[in-house]
């Protein structure tokens, strides 16, 4: 598996805070999957404000896509289908245009996201990680769409805010058999351990020699913790990159999906600035960061 990336790598931030900017509703079941269809063009805008800031990873809409959760909004299995790669065609759009507005041909790289089954509930357990499923029902759900992905032109898997060690373990299997690479991100509680409370160094120690995955690290995760987790990575999973691309910090509350606190871009890129020097490979942002955030980063990196 050989990808000729140029290290650090510069995600994106969430795509929510570029859709709620446009003022998007995201009061949605498949939140910002609810606009694949509604209203595609906002997601292709949002991309791009992302690569106007310097982004050179697009990760794609589908975090909260899922054939189940499509099936349950009133769609048949192939609008689903469907759905599911439009995702990865507005992405591709989005780069088609950058790349006409700044007349460059730069790489950019699109990563298909796999959010966790608790997306797919909207319920906030992908902060818990408390399914309440068998490792059977898991692997049914996951593999699902990623079989319909894995035949597609992205160039790999965003496997993001993993929260437990038995989501962990059925991706680790799936992704063994999947055309694409991939890199796995899980969502932490502290500087140590899983959502679900497994120790963070367990869940590396089933990627760190997978033959398909290529970076590890952490998502969705206060940015408190990342100086500590870089670390952590390099140690426990040697021959992997370490991705980190944290939330701003902020409390979520699901109940009335709204956060609390203040997002500064400035305070954010100030703490990369040690991520950086710790050896983070590729480094974003993930709810409630930005645009203003990622140009911030991108003038760290220069």
């Amino acid at each position: 598996m050989i990808l000729e990336i140029q290290y650090p790598l510069l995600l994106d931030g969430g795509l929510s805070n570029a859709l709620a900017s446009q003022g998007c509703d995201l009061n949605h079941r498949l939140w910002s999957a609810s606009l694949l269809e509604k209203n595609p063009e906002a997601i292709i805008q949002a991309h791009l404000a992302y690569l106007k800031a310097g982004a050179q990873c697009l990760i794609t809409s589908s975090y909260q896509a899922s054939i189940p959760g499509f099936l349950e909004a009133g769609y048949d299995q192939e609008s689903a289908k469907k759905l599911l790669l439009k995702s990865i065609q507005l992405a591709a759009e989005a780069i088609k245009r950058h790349h006409h507005l700044t007349s460059t041909s730069d790489k950019i790289w699109i990563a298909v996201s796999i959010g966790p089954y608790g997306a797919y509930l909207a319920d906030g357990s992908e902060y818990r990680g408390d399914y309440g499923l068998t490792d059977q029902e898991l692997y049914a759900f996951h593999q699902a769409r990623i079989q319909i992905l894995d035949q597609t032109s992205a160039d790999f898997f965003a496997c993001e805010t993993i929260p437990s060690f038995q989501e962990a373990r059925v991706l680790a299997e799936i992704l063994k058999n999947t055309q694409h690479p991939a890199w796995v991100s899980f969502s932490c509680k502290d500087a140590a351990h899983l959502n679900d409370g497994t120790p963070l160094k367990k869940a590396l120690a089933l990627f760190a020699r997978h033959p398909n995955v290529f970076a590890l690290g952490v998502n969705c995760t206060h940015p408190k913790y990342i100086s500590d987790i870089i670390p952590t990575v390099r140690k426990y999973a040697p021959e992997k990159r370490v991705i980190a691309y944290p939330n701003s910090g902020e409390a979520y509350h699901a109940e009335t999906k709204t956060w609390q606190g203040i997002s500064d871009p400035d305070a954010f890129a100030a703490m990369a600035s040690e991520w950086i020097s710790l050896g983070v490979d590729i480094l974003g942002g993930c709810c409630r960061i930005g645009p203003e955030h990622i140009e911030k980063l991108k003038d760290k990196l220069s």
